[in-house]
């Protein structure tokens, strides 16, 4: 009979693994779109009855991240700026200035349907679901980041599986720390838009202005 930790080992690398390898493939896209339903309602069955997500009130989070998250930010804008200059001007704040509704129903979008699922499945479910399979922290830390990258390996780009990979860094140290997907959630949103609104949207998959 199969042991639990033995089922969930291959659950986790069909969900985290499996799946998006599958999904870079190039394969007919209804079976792709069929694959991430089944996943997600999978998922979102086990978040809701096994492990009672609910809304909650968030307790206050840390003056390490608010500091944090500004300096991180700071660095993020300055550091984007330099970058598109130096590849390409007419890109900086190109969505802002030529779309801005938009950029406003994107900022929107992103957040609330695409960044809190994220945190609530890499965060809140992977933790949850997974953390003693691996009794090492910092390796089942890793192994977090590393699969929230590959999540982005559709996209088809290695600047990409980088920066995810240390986006997904601080996304991780920051539930460890603080334990509230809203302020993950947060976080994880302002730089995502903060990289959108500076014109770097596409490299992400967002909408351009072009």
């Amino acid at each position: 009979m199969i042991s639990t930790k033995s089922s969930r080992f291959f659950e986790l690398l069909l969900l985290f693994f499996i799946l998006p390898i599958l999904l870079a493939l190039p394969m007919v896209k209804w079976i792709k779109l069929s694959a991430v339903g089944i996943a997600l309602l999978y998922v979102g069955f086990l978040v809701f009855s096994t492990y009672k997500f609910r809304f909650k009130k968030p307790n206050q989070p840390s003056k390490n991240f608010k500091l944090r998250v500004l300096l991180v930010s700071l660095l993020l804008f300055v550091s984007g700026i330099i970058l598109i200059k130096l590849y390409d001007k007419s890109l900086l704040f190109q969505v802002v200035k030529q779309k801005p509704d938009l950029w406003i129903v994107i900022l929107f979008v992103y957040t609330f349907l695409s960044v809190f699922p994220q945190e609530v499945i890499y965060r809140k479910f992977f933790y949850e679901r997974y953390h003693h399979l691996i009794a090492n922290k910092k390796l089942f830390f890793l192994l977090n980041v590393s699969c929230f990258a590959l999540c982005h390996l559709f996209l088809k780009s290695i600047p990409v599986l980088i920066i995810t990979f240390i986006g997904g860094c601080f996304f991780a140290y920051t539930y460890e720390r603080e334990q509230s997907i809203t302020w993950v959630s947060l976080e994880h949103a302002l730089y995502g838009n903060l990289v959108f609104t500076l014109g770097l949207g596409e490299m992400l998959a967002f909408p351009g202005a072009r």
